[in-house]
């Protein structure tokens, strides 16, 4: 948890950084594409807030007010960068819209372009970092803030070689041209962010492979049971919660059905990192005959 706070306060100091490069770029430039850029920057940045609040309220834990603890607290996070990059996008459709009706002659400023793609070059390496960082500590803030940069930084190069052609042809639609379809890009990934996020916060079911692996650890694990059903999974985020029932012969004693749950949540926590695992057992003549059968 440590490193992901670091990471997330990371965040922030790069996209301070990153923010003055680009803004700096579109002082020197007066381009349009250069400001929509600049403009998603301070989007990150605010993310990156939201993102360590998130990382630092989901490590707390457990209280009595919520007792399976804060870890939802992530998809929050995530969702408010979704709805932040569509009203960004928004406001770059407004300045490209306004840039169709009056162009307006960019200043060719070498030292500006070379600023914007610095700053996409630090943006480029530090997505990677949270992606993989968010990935290996199952931070769903993390890895979106560091999917947000890697779409950042593919905008940026197509609105640096954008501002190229306008230099190069002295066609000035090109960069309100280029604004637009960087919005456009923007807005779909702001779509697929908060689609995911909602995803989370309505308690969707782990991946099939990933429901297969927990199947079967139930299987193989679950020696002196008779079968589990109704097998159900949720995420939250780093967290994987699973529930289900297991049958045991009725005359079973029930320190032997409890040794098997223990054996059970152990192998189940050893395969799925983070995994609260919560079984009801049944005794024999409650059985379904469609679940998962003990091996």
């Amino acid at each position: 948890m440590l490193i992901t706070l670091k990471l997330a306060t990371g965040s922030i100091l790069i996209g301070l950084v990153v923010l003055g490069l680009k803004m700096l770029a579109y002082y020197l430039t007066g381009s349009i594409a250069l400001y929509s850029d600049a403009l998603e920057s301070v989007i990150n940045l605010v993310t990156a807030l939201a993102a360590l609040t998130a990382v630092r309220l989901a490590a707390r834990p457990a209280s009595h007010r919520h007792p399976y603890g804060y870890h939802k607290a992530e998809y929050l996070s995530a969702v408010l960068e979704g709805v932040l990059i569509v009203l960004a996008a928004l406001s770059i459709l407004r300045e490209a819209y306004f840039g169709f009706i009056s162009p307006k002659p960019l200043d060719a400023s070498f030292s500006g372009l070379a600023f914007n793609g610095l700053a996409s070059l630090i943006n480029a390496a530090w997505s990677w970092v949270l992606i993989r960082g968010g990935r290996k500590s199952r931070s769903t803030a993390l890895e979106a803030d560091g999917r947000h940069l890697l779409t950042d930084v593919i905008t940026s190069a197509g609105t640096l070689a954008g501002v190229g052609l306008v230099f190069a042809t002295g066609w000035q639609v090109f960069d309100p041209g280029l604004a637009a379809l960087v919005a456009i890009n923007i807005l779909w990934s702001g779509w697929r962010l908060v689609k995911d996020s909602v995803a989370g916060l309505m308690d969707e079911a782990v991946a099939p492979e990933i429901l297969t692996r927990i199947r079967h650890v139930i299987s193989t694990h679950a020696g002196g049971a008779i079968e589990a059903h109704d097998v159900r999974t949720r995420h939250a985020g780093r967290m994987t919660f699973i529930d289900f029932h297991l049958v045991v012969p009725s005359t079973m004693l029930i320190a032997e059905a409890h040794e098997i749950c223990d054996r059970l949540e152990g192998a189940l926590k050893a395969e799925i990192e983070d995994a609260v695992t919560t079984i009801h057992v049944e005794p024999e003549n409650k059985a379904k005959h469609s679940g998962v059968l003990v091996l």
